[in-house]
């Protein structure tokens, strides 16, 4: 039996059934899906999993430029790129094989780490926005081709990634950059992430307002971390106002945050996949993080933010007017740094009654 196929068409995916296929078994001749495809973008953003998430309000105007054009989206993080992204890929042999052969009209990288560039300036394109690799070996920033004021904005993040000082002078959030990168404007796009189809059920209780303490930073990032004996006291102040305490957390916080669960009588469920993880924070109305995955997760899911910064620019964080941001009271120096560099640790002087003297005001009561 012969039939004709359309290559040509956006849905089109050569190697197993369309999704139009799929749901009604159409074949191409007479498909009333037929989209014509205009190009091809590849988008670039590989980690941590937290910057995967906040480039997701991106997808908007640049879905709305390129309409017919097929998204292909390479990460460390597929599972993080929201399903609208029709083509969601990990960086692997793979499908690096797949992309040196395929031209792509528009390549944008929002990485500056070699190998996002290097990929970058390696892909067959007509145009590449954000960063690339130099001949030299180099992160540069792609300028040939653009308007004055994507040449400038791509400029100026390249800047921040070298010098500490012209960071901490930035004023602009990350959305408002990469979008100024990408030649848009930033009117508060939120970010967009997936909850899971059929989400578990959690052991909790279904009465009260769910508070989560996400009490971790990465064990890279020791300079971030809040004092085990500050999230006790903290749940305990909660528990006391009549809050529901739900600990949050990796496999690297499971040991405290069973000591915080024993010592607090509070709710802890333990350490669980990417999905679960997602899930149990959806049960959440807000949640009291550092600067971690968990931050962007909340923020992706609609939850109130009590957020915890001191090492980083405190501009960068958009948090759409449902957060707020903590910093210490000792001043801190150690911009950008892992590790602590200072005798007194400036977060042993944010305090718990603080921390939930906000918690009670975002959520509002006084």
């Amino acid at each position: 039996m012969l039939l004709n196929y359309r290559p040509e068409c956006l849905h089109f995916r050569g190697h197993v059934p369309c999704v139009p296929h799929k749901n009604s078994g159409v074949h191409c001749d007479g498909c009333p899906e037929f989209v014509q495809r205009q190009g091809r973008i590849l988008l670039i953003k590989l980690g941590a999993a937290g910057d995967v998430i906040r480039t997701t309000p991106l997808l908007d105007p640049l879905m709305k430029q390129f309409p017919d054009y097929s998204l292909t989206w390479v990460t460390d993080f597929p599972e993080l790129v929201p399903e609208l992204v029709p083509d969601r890929m990990a960086m692997s042999p793979e499908n690096l094989l797949w992309l040196r052969h395929t031209h792509f009209d528009l390549v944008i990288n929002l990485d500056k780490d070699r190998q996002a560039c290097a990929l970058a300036a390696e892909v067959s394109c007509d145009q590449r926005w954000g960063f690339t690799l130099g001949e030299d070996g180099l992160c540069q920033p792609c300028t040939e081709g653009l308007s004055d004021e994507m040449a400038q904005a791509v400029k100026d993040k390249f800047l921040t990634g070298l010098f500490d000082d012209v960071n901490q002078a930035c004023t602009l959030t990350y959305p408002q950059e990469i979008f100024n990168i990408c030649g848009y404007e930033f009117e508060g796009q939120e970010y967009v992430l997936d909850r899971p189809e059929t989400p578990p059920n959690f052991d909790l209780p279904s009465e009260g307002t769910i508070i989560g303490l996400n009490t971790g930073a990465g064990g890279r990032w020791t300079s971030r971390l809040w004092p085990e004996l500050y999230w006790e006291e903290l749940a305990h102040k909660l528990k006391a106002a009549g809050y529901v305490v739900l600990l949050l957390g990796g496999p690297q916080e499971d040991a405290k945050n069973k000591r915080l669960a024993h010592a607090a009588q509070v709710h802890y469920l333990g350490h669980f996949d990417l999905p679960t993880f997602i899930s149990l924070m959806d049960r959440c109305a807000l949640v009291v993080t550092a600067v971690t995955m968990a931050m962007h997760i909340a923020l992706g899911l609609g939850k109130k933010l009590v957020l915890f910064n001191n090492i980083f620019n405190p501009h960068e964080f958009e948090l759409y007017g449902r957060g707020v941001l903590m910093k210490p009271k000792q001043d801190c120096t150690c911009f950008f740094q892992a590790r602590c560099q200072n005798e007194h640790f400036c977060m042993e002087t944010l305090l718990p009654a603080q921390v939930k003297w906000e918690v009670k005001n975002l959520l509002g009561q006084k």
